[in-house]
């Protein structure tokens, strides 16, 4: 019973969750990473960490005149056999249906770059400095919530806050943000894990 991660990208988060699993901080294993873009930076991460991976893309399913259900489905069912106790949704840029997520009750979880109810969906940290400029908000952060069709919309598990600093850049908050977030997913991880061993 370990964790699958699914990534869309670079796979900073991903490599938090790798290093946690090796140095012991999260007594799991990653039995699997999907990625559902061929260049994601991510699956050399596994590669390099000797995880499984897998390439499933959404383009492929729909120039076969197949829809995003069916892609959901086929996604559900390869991951079926590995048995996780958590997916991981850790910089994945697909909204997942109900059809993915009735396979996997309670067992999906997502990582966003913003706090509940702002700035759902993508460049979230983008926006958040943009609104940050015009004296719109003071504070931006991450959570962990339970992954539902509803976009970054499902319970909290984990937050942090993130503040902006009065010299900030982009880079500079986006920075800040991104190590957050491995916190978040780390510490979100564990919690889950330590609730379904118990």
């Amino acid at each position: 019973m370990g964790i699958v991660v699914l990534i869309s990208g670079n796979g900073s988060n991903l490599q938090a969750l790798i290093d946690a699993v090796q140095s012991k901080k999260l007594p799991t294993t990653i039995d699997l990473v999907v990625s559902n873009r061929k260049s994601a930076y991510g699956l050399q991460r596994a590669e390099a960490a000797g995880i499984p991976t897998l390439v499933l893309t959404l383009k492929s399913f729909l120039a076969d005149g197949k829809t995003r259900e069916d892609y959901d489905r086929a996604l559900a069912e390869a991951i079926w056999p590995y048995k996780p106790q958590l997916i991981v949704l850790a910089g994945w840029m697909h909204i997942l249906s109900s059809v993915f997520l009735e396979y996997f009750p309670n067992r999906v979880i997502n990582l966003h770059p913003a706090l509940p109810n702002e700035f759902a969906g993508i460049n979230a940290i983008e926006r958040a400095f943009e609104a940050y400029q015009r004296g719109e908000i003071k504070q931006s952060g991450c959570m962990v919530h339970y992954a539902i069709p509803e976009v970054d919309a499902g319970d909290v598990i984990v937050q942090e806050i993130v503040p902006f600093l009065p010299n900030d850049t982009l880079e500079s908050f986006a920075e800040r943000m991104h190590a957050a977030e491995h916190r978040i997913l780390v510490e979100a991880v564990s919690r889950l894990l330590a609730q379904s061993s118990s």
